[in-house]
């Protein structure tokens, strides 16, 4: 499907649960919440699922309705695997009737799909939809997509920031979107806690491959011992990359059940979802993840072993 086809089949039906992956970003939060803001305007009912959201997103919540319906139609955004859903959503797997996203490497089970790799943001794909279904796009809508776009382009200064991206970001601003605040939140404020644990986090570093890789990691009794939630970790994965030198940075986040969630950052050209495809995970050229069982040495040992194989290979 086309995004103009997209639009006729959001018009054609209703009562609409709205997707968003786990462990919740800007750009998926961002993209659910403002298509939901939009389908509530042109009259359906709409709410978006989504695990415990990061305190300082809830400014997106401004403007949605809450509503009581029973769901008949399903979309997903910016979910590209069905691995990406949270605990409280696998009743949806096979049952989605639209995935929207912008990962290359999608494998995302649903009816119809629109994927477009060259957005930088699933926020854009959003954007785009949404005037073709004629949205009038309010401030509220406009601080979501900002959001998504603006995070997941690292404030416009990744590689995957294009022409358009600025181009869209520029429109959501004259339509009266607060750029000021949601860019202190996003990338000038940080906690106490997110402060104790960088601080923890970069006693972490360790270097592999003649130190073009460089990884990271928490742990579980590290959080603990923080008194720290999920909540803080967001923007972590970028502390490797930013280190002279290094093309692959590799950040180890401990979870509950024996496992690592894996964030790849690249310099270089080097694509981080190659990499990561090796542990059935991917994501775009410069940013991509996976998951890894097994304890902190083994786990560490698998990834410095496949960035020595693979950095030769480059």
């Amino acid at each position: 499907m086309n995004l103009y086809e997209i639009a006729r089949f959001i018009e054609a039906h209703d009562n609409y649960e709205i997707l968003t992956h786990v462990y919740p970003d800007g750009d998926t939060l961002g993209s659910g919440f403002a298509l939901c803001m939009a389908l509530q305007q042109i009259g359906k009912n709409a709410r978006v699922i989504t695990t415990n959201i990061p305190s300082k997103f809830l400014y997106l919540l401004k403007g949605v309705k809450q509503q009581t319906f029973n769901a008949e139609t399903i979309i997903s955004t910016d979910i590209a695997a069905d691995s990406l859903l949270g605990s409280n959503m696998s009743k949806y797997i096979g049952k989605v009737d639209i995935c929207i996203d912008h990962h290359g490497s999608n494998t995302f089970n649903a009816k119809h799909k629109f994927v477009d790799k060259y957005a930088a943001a699933n926020c854009e794909i959003v954007y785009k939809l949404l005037l073709r279904l004629n949205v009038k796009i309010t401030e509220e809508i406009a601080d979501c997509l900002y959001t998504g776009i603006s995070t997941d382009t690292g404030c416009f200064r990744y590689t995957n920031t294009t022409a358009e991206t600025m181009r869209i970001a520029a429109s959501l601003m004259d339509l009266g979107c607060n750029t000021a605040y949601i860019n202190k939140v996003m990338f000038e404020t940080k906690s106490k806690e997110k402060i104790q644990l960088e601080h923890a986090v970069y006693d972490t570093i360790e270097y592999c491959a003649n130190g073009k890789c460089a990884i990271i990691y928490t742990t579980l009794s590290m959080l603990e011992r923080l008194n720290i939630g999920d909540d803080e970790m967001e923007g972590l994965a970028s502390i490797p990359r930013q280190i002279d030198g290094v093309l692959i940075g590799i950040t180890m986040r401990e979870k509950e059940g024996g496992f690592f969630k894996i964030s790849v950052r690249t310099n270089d050209n080097i694509n981080a979802s190659d990499f990561c495809s090796r542990f059935n995970g991917g994501g775009h050229p410069a940013a991509a993840g996976c998951t890894i069982e097994g304890d902190l040495k083994t786990v560490k040992n698998k990834l410095i072993k496949a960035a020595e194989e693979f950095l030769w290979t480059e």
